[in-house]
Parts: structure tokens; C-alpha cells; sequence
């Protein structure tokens, strides 16, 4: 068994895991933002509470990319750590082996060992939520990519700026990437928000707007036909190019299967291999798949 972990800007959530499929939570605790010796203390007691061995090794999913070059992890919500060679820092403090991946990645693991990816060479998981994210695991395991980014579809100038039929003008607006045009800024669930606004003039919570949508309402639908097109292009470009055969998708906007549907029926129109089988789907894991994620990651290292 291994403790696992999976730590974000407002909870540190723990676990032991036993196996792929025997992964059990334990109480979770306010993440320490501005004292490193008290993060990795709560990280350690939390592993001594459920059991764990004191020298067993402990696997990290987390809401930031630790650069594979140099170990630097960049995690602004997290301030203790962020800039930190954060595997060093945390092997030193608690003497242990330590593993620390990105959130999405850890996501995207879980679905393809234990979720809707089982029996997938190439599977590529997406989050839509809050922001727009993924991570590529390729024959059971996470591929990095140079600086530990890999799968960030979300973020580039990539976004049309005319979509949906008759079309509509689309501005470019900036991405809190720093950069303009990303797909985050209009994929979101704030982007679609931003769409339906800069479309109708009237805010709505994306959630309202999707339930106005699945009720019939002309104003939601013409939103959610200018969100479908200007998402589904660069996510089959995506697909074209890592060769996914399957693309889970989670967050709090694959809660609508309708949404997940429409999405999954404009990629697979738009993709070189021709399949009539679901490529987009709604990812399986919808309880903490960062936390199993991690889990199987950690099991899977003890394996070696």
C-alpha cells in the first residue's frame, strides 16, 4: 500500500491505496498556502493517520507542472511551493520517495487504468470546468512532454473568431495564460458565459444556460451551437495529432451528457479516422480521479 494524495490551492485530500481499484479516502485538510514546513507536515501526518509506513513512498497529484528538466514546479495558487524543486524539497523533509504529477495528468491516468480508457493504447483526457486542460497517456503511461507540459489543448492562439451557423464574430480575449485567443477563454465554463453574453447580452451561470438549452430555449441553443463549433476544432486537431481512441472527458461541464454528446458527434465529424463508436464521452471517474490518479501512479512506481 502507498499513501497518495491530491492537493489543490484550497484542500489536501489523502488516501491509502491498496490497489488500482482499492483506493480509500481519508479526511482531508486545509492546504498550508505560505509555510513549506507545515505543508509537508500535513501531508505527512495525514499518511501516518491512515496507516501508511513512514518510509513508504508517497504519490502527489497537484493543481500545477513541475518542469522535468530542472524539477521546478509552478503552482501560483499554492505560493509555499510554487518555484520550488518541489520532489527534492519534499524527499529532504520527510526522507521518503516522493512522486508529483499534474492534476489533469493524474485524471487523464486514472481513466485510462481504471475509468473509460481500459483497454486504450492512446487515451487523452480532457477537463472542461473551470478551465480547459488534459493529459495524454500513452500504453498505460503519462506522457510529460518537454517543461512537463503535455495535452494543455486549452492554451494557444488557436480559437476562431468566426463560429456557429449563420456564423458570429468572435473577439479574441485574453486567456489568464497571458496569452490571446486561447481555447480556455471560450471553452470554460466562464467562456461559455462569455459567449452567451457577448451573443445575447444577458449573463447567465453556465449551468442555467445548459438547462435552458436542454429545456428548448432559442437564445441557449444558439450559444451552445457557437460553443460546440469553436471547441470541437481544436480538440479533433488535437485528437488528429496524438491519435486518441478515446477521449474521457471530466469537470463540471461534462456533467452534461447532452453537452459531452453534441461535442463528441462535431469531433468525430471533423477528425481523419472515420468511426461511427463515441470518441468523446464522459469520463467514468466522476469521485476525486486526481486522487486515484495518483494512487495508481504510485502503485504502479512501487511495481517497478
Amino acid at each position: 500500500m502507498i499513501a497518495c494524495f491530491d492537493i489543490g490551492g484550497s484542500a489536501i485530500k489523502g488516501a491509502i491505496a491498496y490497489s488500482p481499484g482499492d483506493i480509500r479516502p481519508l479526511p482531508k485538510v486545509a492546504t498550508p498556502l505560505h509555510d513549506f514546513d507545515l505543508f509537508a507536515s500535513s501531508i505527512e501526518r495525514i499518511a501516518a493517520d491512515g496507516g501508511a509506513d513512514p518510509a513508504s513512498l508517497i504519490s502527489i497529484s497537484i493543481a500545477g507542472v513541475v518542469d522535468s528538466d530542472t524539477g521546478k514546479i509552478t503552482c501560483a495558487n499554492i505560493p509555499c511551493i510554487h518555484g520550488r524543486q518541489l520532489v527534492r524539497n519534499l524527499n529532504k523533509k520527510l526522507q521518503r520517495p516522493v512522486l508529483v504529477a499534474n492534476d489533469a495528468d493524474c485524471f487523464a491516468l486514472s481513466e485510462a487504468v481504471v475509468g473509460a480508457g481500459r483497454g486504450h493504447r492512446v487515451v487523452f483526457g480532457v477537463i472542461l470546468g473551470t478551465g480547459v486542460g488534459g493529459g495524454l497517456v500513452i500504453n498505460g503511461k503519462i506522457h510529460e512532454g518537454a517543461g512537463g507540459f503535455a495535452g494543455e489543448w486549452g492554451h494557444g492562439p488557436v480559437s476562431a473568431t468566426l463560429a456557429g451557423n449563420p456564423p458570429v464574430a468572435i473577439p479574441r480575449y485574453a486567456c489568464g495564460c497571458g496569452q490571446v485567443g486561447c481555447v480556455d477563454a471560450v471553452g470554460a465554463a466562464r467562456g461559455m458565459e462569455r459567449l452567451h453574453h457577448h451573443i445575447h447580452g444577458i449573463s447567465l451561470p453556465s449551468t442555467e444556460i445548459i438547462a435552458a438549452w436542454d429545456a428548448g430555449d432559442q437564445a441557449a441553443t444558439r450559444t451552445i451551437d457557437v460553443y460546440i463549433d469553436m471547441v470541437s476544432g481544436p480538440l479533433a486537431m488535437t485528437v488528429n495529432i496524438v491519435g486518441a481512441s478515446i477521449v474521457p472527458v471530466g469537470g463540471g461541464l461534462a456533467n452534461s451528457t447532452a453537452l459531452i454528446r453534441r461535442l463528441d458527434e462535431a469531433v468525430r465529424a471533423r477528425i481523419l479516422r472515420q468511426t461511427n463508436k463515441p470518441l468523446v464521452i464522459p469520463a467514468e471517474l466522476k469521485i476525486e480521479p486526481g486522487l486515484i490518479g495518483a494512487g495508481v501512479l504510485g502503485l504502479m512506481e512501487k511495481a517497478k
